[in-house]
């Protein structure tokens, strides 16, 4: 029989029809019918409709089932519904009859069956959970931790198991206590979600570090640098660093006025008008928004400007040595603003002049002139 004929069927049962009258209207017979709701499950819970669009229709569940018995691969029945495929194997292991056939009415039932609300919370219904959790979580526990716990120790026993996320609403609830057990962090509210809310602080335009030619990453071309900022104590002020890859050669840029994007594009460009055109091929930073205005910066160095992935300084590791250097003269939790641009000319000509292992014993400086005709000042 066409599934159309099937869903038009159930559609009228929730209508308020009675079988026969069902089944007379589709064009079957009564006990055709009568096999299809006993197949079902022999009842029908009211449809109120999804609550969200992550959740499966009928509609769904009937194209899942028609692709299981067209031997579709579970990928594609996934596709087909825009659903992902976790989503679509979790439905079918989790909604499928006793026997193991997925059927599209049983398995919508179901679902409306568990979805039911009010419910009472598991953690305040049972008392020895309660118990158990208030303990750990007085031990500086997580309740990714405590879930774990439970599910070592409680494997074959639901009522005493719960995932982090009933921990968190029992604990925001009040459930577990207000000053025993919370959280390590002390936060008694939920922390706002931006899931899939684009974030308005992120640099527009920018190209990544997966981008970047191939021939940075060999160190064999000097005019590849990276670069980031120092801060000083309360983020009052800054310190911006360059260093070139392949000689390790430093250049420190003086930001006496702040360290927001127009003082940092503008002492950029300060700092590299000098440089020979064949030392100005690339920049590698991190996201930072020091760096909003790096089309501005392109524009009037020739530096092409790449980012790296967030959380991820490995990927600039030379600048996160040099800044490690740094803070022998520049000491973390202190005022950065009270050196001078000829301080810091000082202190970038003594790292220049320091021998480094990786480069043989020779210095930044004189590594620096193997490529050049002339000495490069600071």
């Amino acid at each position: 029989m066409p599934t159309d004929v099937k869903r038009r069927y159930f559609e009228l049962l929730r209508e308020g029809l009675m079988g026969a009258a069902a089944a007379r209207e589709v064009g079957v017979s009564t006990s055709c019918g009568s096999l299809w709701f006993i197949d079902a499950g022999s009842m029908l819970v009211p449809d109120p409709g999804p609550i969200s669009p992550r959740f499966l229709t009928q509609d769904d569940r009937i194209a899942i089932a028609d692709g299981l018995h067209a031997k579709q691969p579970v990928k594609e029945i996934a596709a087909s519904i825009g659903k992902s495929l976790s989503t679509v194997y979790r439905e079918i292991e989790r909604n499928r009859k006793p026997d193991g056939r997925y059927q599209p009415w049983w398995a919508h039932n179901q679902a409306l069956l568990r979805r039911g609300r009010p419910k009472e919370e598991k953690i305040r219904s049972h008392e020895p959970l309660r118990t158990l959790v208030r303990e750990k979580l007085t031990e500086k526990w997580s309740p990714q931790q405590v879930s774990r716990f439970l599910a070592r120790s409680f494997g074959n026993d639901p009522a005493m198991r719960a995932c982090p996320e009933t921990i968190y609403r029992a604990l925001f609830a009040g459930l577990l206590g207000f000053k025993d057990a919370r959280l390590r962090t002390g936060r008694t509210r939920r922390k706002k979600q931006r899931r899939g809310v684009p974030q308005p602080n992120k640099i527009k335009n920018m190209t990544l570090i997966h981008q970047r030619p191939l021939e940075v990453n060999d160190r064999t071309q000097p005019g590849h640098w990276e670069g980031d900022l120092i801060i000083g104590r309360g983020q009052g002020s800054a310190i911006g660093t360059l260093v070139e890859r392949s000689t390790r050669y430093v250049r420190l840029v003086h930001l006496p006025h702040g360290w927001k994007a127009p003082q940092v594009r503008n002492a950029l460009i300060a700092q590299t008008a000098d440089l020979p055109t064949q030392l100005r091929r690339t920049l590698t930073w991190d996201q930072g928004r020091e760096l909003a205005l790096h089309q501005d910066i392109e524009a009037l160095t020739g530096l092409r400007i790449y980012f790296c992935d967030p959380h991820s300084p490995w990927q600039r590791g030379t600048n996160e040595n040099t800044n490690g250097l740094l803070r022998q003269y520049f000491r973390k939790g202190t005022d950065l603003s009270v050196h001078t641009s000829h301080d810091l000319r000082e202190v970038a000509r003594q790292l220049n002049r320091r021998p480094r292992m990786v480069l043989g014993d020779k210095t930044p400086s004189e590594a620096m002139r193997d490529y050049l005709t002339g000495p490069l000042t600071c």
